[in-house]
Order: C-alpha cells, then sequence, then structure tokens
C-alpha cells in the first residue's frame, strides 16, 4: 500500500487510516479480525476517540504489542482545559498506552466553537501541556459538515495545528462553495506544511427512511468498482494524505483492496465521475 507524508510530522502514512468508529459496537472478537486484516494489509496509521462507543477498549489489547508500530491519533470533542486534559487521561487509560501521535480537536466546525478552543481555559491549552509532557508528538484539529473546511482554514491560521482532518468526497466536490473553500483549505495546508486526512470517502447519500443495512450513519457505497473510484478521486486531490476507513468493518476488505490497486485518477476521469454526482446527495 503507498504511503505519503503527513504534512510537517513527518510520517509517511499509509493512505488508508484505520477508523476505529467501526468498533463502536461490535465484539472484541469482529475488532480483532478487522484489525488483525489491516494490519496484514501493512496500515500504519490509526485514528480513535472515547465517541466511537467501545472502540478504545477494543483497541487497547492490541495496542500491548504493536503501540511501536503505528501513528495512534486520538480526539476529544471537550472544549474548555479541564474537560479536554480529562478525556484525554482516560483515553490513554483505556487504551493502554502512555502517549498519542496525534492529540485532535474533534469535530469542529464553527468559528464559535473554535474561539472557546483557542480562548482562556480552552481545551488547547490542556493540549500544550499534553504535548509539553509528552503525551502527545503533535496537534491537530477535524470537523464535519459544510464550514468545515473554512473553519479549519482559520483555525491553522490561527494556531500552528500540525493536521487536519475533514470530510471530502466526489458529491461534495461537486458543490462549488464547498470545493472553493477546500481548495483555498489545501493551498493553506501547503504553505504551512500541514497535514491533510479525510473522511466520508465513501459516502453515498443520507439514509433517509431507508432501512440501515451497515453501521454507518450514512448511506456507503459497497461495491468495489465504486469505492475504488471513491478512493481514486480524494487520493488524486493534490495534498490530500490519506483516508479513513469507513464506519463499517464489513466494508474494510473492499477499502484495503481499493488501496492497495490504487492509481491516480485522471482528470478526464474525475470529469466524468463529477458529472455523476447529481445522482446521489451529500451527506450534509
Amino acid at each position: 500500500m503507498e504511503k505519503r507524508r503527513l504534512g510537517r510530522t513527518g510520517h509517511m502514512s499509509t493512505v488508508i487510516i484505520l477508523g476505529t468508529a467501526a468498533f463502536g459496537r461490535v465484539t472484541q472478537k469482529e475488532a480483532d479480525q478487522a484489525i488483525e486484516l489491516a494490519f496484514k494489509h501493512g496500515v500504519n496509521h490509526i485514528d480513535v476517540a472515547p465517541t466511537y462507543g467501545e472502540a478504545e477498549l477494543r483497541l487497547g489489547p492490541w495496542m500491548k504489542e504493536h503501540r511501536k508500530n503505528v501513528f495512534l491519533a486520538c480526539k476529544t470533542t471537550k472544549r474548555t482545559r479541564k474537560e479536554a486534559w480529562e478525556e484525554l487521561q482516560r483515553s490513554l487509560e483505556r487504551l493502554q498506552v502512555d502517549s498519542f501521535d496525534l492529540y485532535q480537536v474533534h469535530a469542529l466546525s464553527k468559528l464559535e466553537e473554535l474561539e472557546v478552543v483557542l480562548g482562556p481555559g480552552g481545551a488547547i491549552e490542556a493540549f500544550l501541556e499534553a504535548k509539553e509532557k509528552g503525551l502527545t508528538r503533535y496537534l491537530g484539529i477535524t470537523g464535519h459538515g459544510l464550514t468545515a473546511p473554512s473553519v479549519h482554514a482559520v483555525a491553522i491560521e490561527r494556531f500552528p495545528f500540525d493536521t487536519v482532518l475533514n470530510a471530502l468526497n466526489f458529491v461534495l466536490w461537486a458543490n462549488p462553495d464547498y470545493r472553493r473553500d477546500y481548495e483555498n483549505l489545501i493551498a493553506l495546508a501547503r504553505k504551512k506544511d500541514v497535514g491533510l486526512m479525510v473522511i466520508k470517502a465513501w459516502a453515498k447519500a443520507p439514509w433517509g427512511e431507508r432501512q440501515h443495512t451497515y453501521t454507518t450513519w450514512y448511506e456507503p457505497f459497497d461495491d468495489q468498482a465504486n469505492m475504488d473510484r471513491c478512493l481514486r478521486f480524494v487520493l488524486s486531490q493534490e495534498g490530500i494524505t490519506a483516508a479513513a476507513s469507513s464506519g463499517d468493518v464489513h466494508l474494510l476488505p473492499m477499502i484495503l483492496d481499493a488501496a492497495e490497486r490504487y492509481i491516480p485518477m485522471s482528470e478526464t476521469e474525475q470529469a466524468a465521475l463529477l458529472s455523476t454526482a447529481h445522482k446521489f446527495q451529500s451527506i450534509f
């Protein structure tokens, strides 16, 4: 599997990040099978969060043996120093590790929240203390929604975040406003050497009233041909290091297969794919 440099962290990340939202409601055995499969395919980057149900507990036993072999990213939705510090400590305990490689402000897509995080008594104070004490090496920011790219651009202008993680797929790219904001974020990240990672690469549409056939909160593409195209599209955008795997363990084999056969998507192919975006629906 191809590896790419994650901005100034210098980490050569596999183009697939093991997204552990998929472990939130599965048994330890199911999680073990998914983790073992990811490691078998060489995945060296894991993203986890306390909001992902039991994911930290499912991952914890593996970190005893494999911590040194992976880039471990965790995150918090807490916005104040006290709450963020307490949640960071709890995540370390649940994951059975002494430190993270990357700790991220999670699910931030509003400027008002950014003001709280970066202000007096905000979560960033806990982040900086954690970095000073060796509990994390790098700091990042993540977010969902149509405003995330523009808010994250403001965030990396105001604070030296090392990484950004937010949503990108061809349906979102077909939205002129979203594309404009994302291209601006890409340019700024390149200038500041900030690592860019994406989520929701395989999002097809909201579930709406339809029955959920996967544990993802959105309907994902679930055939190999479309999953290949989705991954090829996001990885062909300038500056993107990696995409987090989907929130259902059953999709992981196809995602890993797509990654190992990845070849860049030409501009002609991208245009053809974008011309089909109207058939689907943005998840935001």
